[in-house]
């Protein structure tokens, strides 16, 4: 499968690298279609990897994934509209904010960050995942207890089930939290992950449900 990852920074890199290892195709796309980062991110993540804008990567992908700042992730997702009708598309971004009182989100409430981008994007089939572990677990995480859980949201079932079935291939066990205003629950867990890593100085953590 072609997999177009939006984003240059650890979590574009980790779910980029976790394609691969995994047999696909990769597009990173970024604002400028000789990236730094991405050039080299490519060069050493070998012959399935490639880079171009986020539009190219947004084109090139079956699977769309959005790992970009939280605060740019709304007007990426209006960019790339068009390209991504019909397709699966994963947000992994948070609308965190870092002030005096400590982390925050920039929307909470009635509303969420997963929303906005399915309201920009109305022809794709938005999920929210990956936005509640930090990169160093993203795939195949070793934890005591045993695979860790994935919460996932978003309006398709089989885009959901797509998810999931990579999921697997991830090394995660799932849980779906239903349409995707249940992004508005994930989003606001991040706050409980980054929270307790601060006090801790621990980023290795990841939630698990347990039944």
């Amino acid at each position: 499968m072609k997999i177009g990852v939006l984003g240059t920074g650890d979590v574009g890199k980790a779910l980029g690298n976790a394609f691969i290892k995994l047999g696909h195709e990769v597009r990173m796309g970024s604002r400028e279609a000789k990236n730094p980062k991405a050039l080299e991110w490519a060069k050493t993540a070998g012959a399935k990897a490639s880079t171009g804008t986020l539009a190219d990567a947004a084109k090139f992908g079956e699977l769309v994934v959005l790992a970009t700042l939280g605060g740019a992730t709304e007007a990426v997702a209006k960019s790339i509209t068009d390209a991504c009708k019909g397709k699966t598309v994963w947000d992994a971004a948070n609308p965190l904010e870092f002030g005096p009182t400590g982390p925050h989100l920039s929307i909470a409430g009635n509303d969420s960050l997963g929303e906005r981008v399915q309201k920009a994007m109305p022809g794709a089939h938005v999920v929210k995942c990956f936005n509640t572990v930090g990169h160093g677990l993203m795939f195949q995480p070793k934890v005591a207890g045993g695979p860790p859980t994935m919460f996932i949201a978003g309006n398709a079932d089989a885009a959901k089930k797509q998810t999931t079935e990579l999921l697997k291939q991830f090394g995660w066990e799932t849980a779906d939290v239903g349409g995707i205003e249940g992004s508005r629950y994930l989003e606001a867990m991040c706050l409980v992950w980054v929270g307790y890593a601060l006090r801790t100085g621990t980023w290795t953590h990841a939630f698990k449900l347990l039944k």
